[in-house]
């Protein structure tokens, strides 16, 4: 197995375990709207898929780290490294020191003059600051999880890497040794107090491969630079937790795939949420409720394009699939995949399975209901007009929700017994309630009064069947003595916000927190870590309960879930403060989004569903 020979370090321990493996924690990201990178602090790309976040992965040492691939750049002796992103933007910066000098590096996934580049361009700048440091790049694809054999074929115009229908090749400048084997390219770079050189590679699928200048691919560091931070500027935030959110958006905006306007629901695949395995899925998928949840961030910030787009992206996409909303689509729109397990792919730390695709999209959860009108009730009342197409559908899918309500569902966290969730009902209510709305502003067809009629029906059978005297709480599913944190988002939907809400969330503390922290539901803790979105989630239902001093409090031990870049995985260790499961979680980021916007409310108002 080959693994760098200097393994570096942030404050002073290895970065990676004696396989290759850093932790998760370790990872930053970067994006150009079409796909993601992570990047460890040793300076490793260990994930990078191309060129689509859903394609092949020829560098996927993230979950192989014998045979995944990667792309390296940093010294030759042993270091220390610090590193921050460019403010207001996702172009990360690290700075290696070493017993001889300081070297800062630059990393960006370069976009164009006009948006996302027709090719995938790494920009990876090396500037010497203090001292004399030498540094080792490597390009080293893999067999994308097993499928495929890579290979070096030295053409007319250099050397390039292949593997399936990728073709890939290094642009540098300002290096000192270049070589190449059977696997892999390395050069070598000497950097000293205002040096400068250029570490890149470009790929495309399935067409000529553009070999832009080094000079070019430099360039394109400095336009990325300017692109994000022109798109920060397009809206504002300074509440109290700033520099959190703006950090949160902008890894959102990784998520939200470009060309289509749908919102990945994490960049990678099949990272853990049980130590012990079994527990590993592939979140490269666009959820409707991650779209729900997205949109009701950003319309917080004025975006316009990409809460146009997203939600556009929806409805077409559910018109398409028969105006029958599914739980998850591909992120172009298509339907799911079969999940496939790749057995030669050992995955993170050796936990597997590792796997593409999702099954949950066969499954009946009727939160969707919920998901959808809250999407299209956001944009309708923040000043948007439905075509009379949508409006159809709309009235069709609340008809569906009239019905559906009273079966057994998969629940919100996809699981394999089917009961009546208690927030799957409160979810179908939601629905029609907004779409009563909708009816009553002429933006549906139709006449709302069944809708109407049913929303109380639900109310009713919830308050009825799924409250607990005992526990002063509503529990899982009825006759259940079980509690599910997902009821905390029906204190943001507006479902509940008093006596019995609030007892709730006290309930929810005694039996699934761990300090500020939430496990999912009863019996998580048994086999995950805590749920990141879930912490969240209680300090936004403890602000609209008018419990603002507790939230606040919350919200500010909060904090110790992301990394030293602000990156949020899906679920959070309290007792050793290690990540799992797949990242960056747009989920989490947009949980601590609505909480520190909340936070910022009078809790006499009644902002839209999140």
């Amino acid at each position: 197995m080959r693994t760098d020979s200097h393994r570096g370090s942030a404050a002073g321990a290895p970065l990676r375990d004696a396989n290759g493996y850093a932790d998760l924690r370790s990872y930053a990201a970067i994006g150009d709207g079409r796909t993601l990178g992570l990047v460890a602090a040793d300076g490793r790309i260990d994930w990078l898929p191309l060129p689509s976040l859903d394609s092949v992965t020829p560098f996927a040492s993230l979950l192989d780290a014998e045979f995944g691939g990667y792309l390296t750049l940093a010294p030759t002796e042993p270091f220390t490294s610090e590193r921050h992103y460019l403010e207001k933007t996702n172009v990360l910066v690290t700075v290696f020191s070493t017993e001889r000098g300081k070297v800062q590096i630059t990393d960006a996934l370069n976009t164009g003059i006009s948006g996302r580049l027709p090719w995938s361009e790494v920009g990876r700048r090396i500037e010497g600051l203090e001292g004399n440091v030498t540094l080792r790049a490597e390009v080293r694809p893999g067999t994308c999880l097993g499928q495929f054999s890579p290979w070096i074929q030295d053409t007319v115009h250099g050397v390039v890497l292949r593997i399936d229908g990728l073709t890939m090749a290094v642009r540098s400048a300002g290096e000192d040794q270049v070589s190449w084997d059977d696997g892999a390219i390395t050069i070598t770079y000497q950097a000293e107090p205002g040096s400068k050189a250029i570490f890149g590679l470009v790929a495309t699928e399935g067409e000529p491969l553009f070999l832009p200048a080094p000079e070019t691919v430099d360039a394109g560091i400095d336009r990325t630079v300017e692109k994000w931070q022109a798109w920060s500027d397009s809206f504002s935030y300074d509440g109290e937790y700033a520099e959190q959110v703006h950090r949160s958006v902008l890894t959102l905006k990784l998520l939200i795939m470009g060309d289509a306007g749908s919102v990945a629901a994490a960049g990678t695949t099949s990272l853990p949420e049980n130590i012990r395995g079994g527990k590993n899925w592939d979140y490269r998928y666009a959820w409707v409720r991650d779209t729900a949840y997205s949109l009701t961030a950003l319309f917080r910030f004025g975006l316009r394009e990409e809460t146009h787009a997203a939600m556009s992206w929806l409805l077409r996409t559910i018109r398409s699939s028969g105006d029958t909303p599914a739980v998850m689509y591909r992120l172009d729109g298509s339907a799911c995949i079969e999940p496939v397990s790749k057995h030669d792919a050992p995955g993170w730390r050796g936990i597997g399975p590792v796997v593409t695709g999702n099954r949950a999209s066969e499954q009946l959860q009727l939160g969707v209901f919920g998901d959808v009108f809250s999407i299209v009730g956001l944009y309708v009342d923040h000043g948007n007009v439905l075509d009379a197409q949508t409006g159809r559908t709309l009235a069709g899918i609340a008809d569906m929700a009239c019905d559906a309500w009273r079966r057994p569902d998969a629940g919100m966290w996809e699981l394999t017994e089917l009961q009546h969730y208690t927030s799957s009902k409160m979810g179908c209510w939601h629905a029609l309630q907004q779409a009563v709305h909708l009816a009553e502003i002429g933006q549906v067809p139709g006449d709302p009064s069944r809708w109407r009629t049913e929303a109380e029906r639900i109310r009713t059978w919830v308050e009825e069947n799924c409250w607990s005297e005992d526990l002063q709480a509503y529990v899982w599913y009825p006759g259940s003595t079980e509690l599910d944190a997902s009821v905390l988002l029906h204190a943001i939907s507006g479902f509940d916000r008093g006596p019995r809400m609030s007892s709730t969330l006290d309930a929810l503390d005694r039996e699934l927190a761990v300090g500020p922290h939430l496990y999912r539901f009863s019996g998580a803790s048994d086999e995950e870590a805590t749920f990141i979105a879930c912490s969240y989630w209680m300090v936004t239902a403890l602000q609209l309960c008018g419990r603002t001093g507790e939230a606040r409090e919350r919200m500010g031990h909060l904090a110790e879930a992301a990394n030293d870049v602000g990156i949020l995985a899906e679920m959070f260790e309290p007792s050793n403060g290690s990540s799992l499961g797949n990242l960056p979680q747009a989920l989490s980021h947009l949980a601590l989004i609505n909480a520190a916007i909340s936070l910022d409310q009078d809790t006499a108002e009644t902002p839209a569903a999140s």
